[in-house]
């Protein structure tokens, strides 16, 4: 999909450049770039495991600490 922008004539370049991005954000083609750029790989399942393990430790050892009254 492209998008032509032609100036028109008395158009600054400050009005071409304000329509062409505004173009541009309708289309979705930014929006569609960013989504491929930090495209995140998903976890895998051992890993997934190894991180709600680790939280429920954490949150365990926060638990210890309020109830000494070293964490508010």
């Amino acid at each position: 999909m492209s998008i032509q922008i032609k100036k028109q004539p008395k158009e600054n370049s400050q009005s071409l450049t304000r329509r062409f991005s505004r173009r541009i954000q309708q289309s979705g083609i930014l929006r569609r770039a960013k989504k491929i750029k930090f495209r995140t790989r998903p976890k895998s399942k051992q890993l997934r495991k190894r991180a709600a393990l680790r939280k429920e430790e954490l949150k365990k050892e926060y638990e210890e600490l309020r109830k000494l009254g070293k964490v508010k």
